[in-house]
């Protein structure tokens, strides 16, 4: 009989204990994110997503791949996105057309250009001299990758349309088989696109774009406005998550990582995204925390100026809020 009893205790106890437990699908809130495309690049982020960093904060991650800023910003702009991880540049753009709850930068991941130029052919003796004459597929006209090659080939007395032609026509996600089906001599390509070519044997890496270009808050998180003012509590629990994230890659080797974000990455095998790290981190892409400076941002205004993009530019203090990443640190 007291066997009997204590038996009952206990299913009384799990029972109790079960019913108490919340149900993970209904307690965490929903995020989307759209992202200018997938990539090693923001691998802090992933890691974030792996680790359980934003289930700990309250928040599930749905990532849609926007395949360029001006679509993320469009997703993030008509309420298809919470929150959109791109080029800084485009909140620029949105800020200049007046509108009135437009895109607010509050965290910043990376620091410099995670595109790569590769060539039909390896060249381990690569100088920038090169280019000339050649044609390269660059990106869109106006977004970071396009501007960031603008702003190196000038650096490196190359100027787009007279000793080199730059393609801007071509869509960012496109750019791989453009460059494969065609007669274009170079291309820039993010990771692991990049090594993935490379071992097909389809292009070769033979520059870092961002060993050039210096740094720069090259792609940032941001969310509307309005948000920031009617749910902090919800970006500061974003936000959180990165820096937690960002922490992580500062402190983990290439493999460890690798292994992390593996999941992310289905197609890739788990030492070529070792590598891949290894070549972010080669050339200082990430941030370690989630702060966008006043030189940073003067820094990207001089590039989209170079580029003969624009002609006046919001103040930092009104496209960048800074009282998140202050916070969480």
């Amino acid at each position: 009989m007291k066997r009997i009893f204590s038996l009952l205790l206990v299913f009384l106890f799990l029972f109790t204990l079960g019913a108490c437990k919340p149900n993970d699908t209904e307690t965490l809130r929903e995020v989307r994110v759209n992202e200018v495309t997938h990539s090693v690049f923001y691998a802090p982020f992933y890691a974030a997503m792996e680790l359980g960093y934003f289930e700990e904060e309250g928040l599930s991650i749905t990532l849609t791949n926007g395949g360029g800023s001006d679509k993320s910003m469009t997703a993030l702009l008509t309420g298809d996105a919470d929150v959109g991880l791109m080029g800084p540049e485009t909140a620029v753009y949105v800020a200049n057309e007046g509108r009135e709850d437009y895109a607010v930068i509050f965290a910043q991941l990376t620091q410099r250009d995670g595109s790569f130029l590769l060539g039909k052919t390896p060249d381990d003796a690569f100088t920038w001299d090169k280019l000339e004459g050649t044609s390269v597929i660059g990106g869109r006209s106006g977004g970071m990758p396009q501007m960031t090659l603008d702003y190196v080939l000038r650096q490196k007395g190359l100027i787009p349309g007279e000793n080199i032609t730059v393609r801007t026509d071509v869509q960012f996600d496109l750019m791989g088989g453009a460059f494969i089906a065609g007669e274009d001599d170079y291309v820039t390509m993010f990771e692991p696109s990049a090594s993935a070519m490379e071992l097909a044997g389809e292009g070769y890496i033979v520059a870092a774009i961002g060993d050039e270009g210096g740094e720069v808050p090259y792609t940032c998180f941001m969310t509307a406005k309005s948000v920031l003012e009617t749910d902090p509590d919800f970006v500061e629990a974003f936000t959180r998550a990165v820096y937690r994230g960002q922490k992580w890659i500062e402190q983990t080797s290439a493999d460890e990582i690798a292994k992390v974000i593996a999941p992310q990455f289905p197609d890739s095998d788990e030492a070529l995204l070792a590598t891949v790290v290894e070549r972010y981190r080669d050339i200082d892409a990430w941030k370690t925390e989630p702060t966008m400076t006043e030189e940073a941002y003067e820094n990207l205004l001089t590039i989209i100026r170079a580029a003969g993009v624009i002609d006046s530019a919001p103040a930092y203090t009104e496209i960048v809020d800074n009282s998140f990443a202050q916070a969480v640190k």
